[in-house]
């Protein structure tokens, strides 16, 4: 699924990430690596191998694009003790096996708290928005308008109510873009999800399965 954000190209992925064809460039929100090792250090019995499921969805979205960068919309670690041996040595070993890429980190408010990732990661780490040129996108972790551009954002883990037969309802992640703000959806597996209100005009893309789909649109009534 593609469509123009700000005067630029973007591929929506079923990954849940979404891709830039000129600029050969990946982005990923909200990743929450080491999310469930961090729980389980607390006492909550929660599922185990999430980080490399995400770590494998990461590495398909990488070699289905051909993309040679990564930028991350904030949150790769989700907190300080995510920094677990196991979790630590899962992201090093796909480091190694994609060691061409260049990797980005665009500060979210998880990454304060966890801190920047190691060094051996080669992950260049900045505060955002970070502006794309050419090209009229600005990347941040926090879905907030920047003047003159438009924002492609994580943060808020967006998702959509879809229905079918029998009154059945059914939340799925998804792509929000608004006028000024396009949200990703979280591409961690373990993650919670967030129904954001809809405007007219805005759109909807839900990640179903290996595909992804535009909900219809909304439409103001005539006064």
């Amino acid at each position: 699924m593609e469509l123009m954000a700000g005067g630029t190209l973007l591929r929506l992925l079923p990954q849940r990430a979404a891709y830039l064809p000129a600029q050969q460039t990946l982005l990923v929100a909200d990743a929450h690596l080491g999310k469930a090792v961090s729980f389980r250090r607390l006492g909550l019995p929660v599922p185990e191998a999430t980080t490399d499921e995400t770590l494998q969805r990461l590495a398909q979205a990488v070699a289905a694009t051909g993309a040679r960068q990564v930028v991350f919309l904030g949150d790769l670690l989700h907190s300080a003790r995510s920094r677990a041996e196991a979790t630590m040595a899962a992201v090093a070993r796909w480091r190694e096996r994609h060691a061409s890429l260049a990797l980005t980190l665009v500060r979210g408010n998880h990454d304060g708290h966890a801190g920047d990732p190691p060094a051996d990661w080669g992950v260049s780490c900045v505060d955002g928005p970070l502006l794309l040129d050419p090209g009229g996108l600005a990347l941040a972790h926090h879905p907030q308008s920047v003047p003159g551009r438009y924002v492609v954002a994580g943060h808020l883990h967006p998702a959509a109510v879809v229905g079918g037969r029998g009154h059945d309802r059914l939340r799925l992640p998804c792509f929000h873009f608004g006028a000024t703000v396009g949200v990703l959806p979280a591409f961690g597996a373990f993650t919670g999800m967030h129904v954001m209100p809809r405007a007219p005009g805005d759109r909807v893309f839900v990640v179903a399965g290996d595909a992804v789909r535009p909900l219809p649109g909304l439409h103001t009534l005539a006064a």
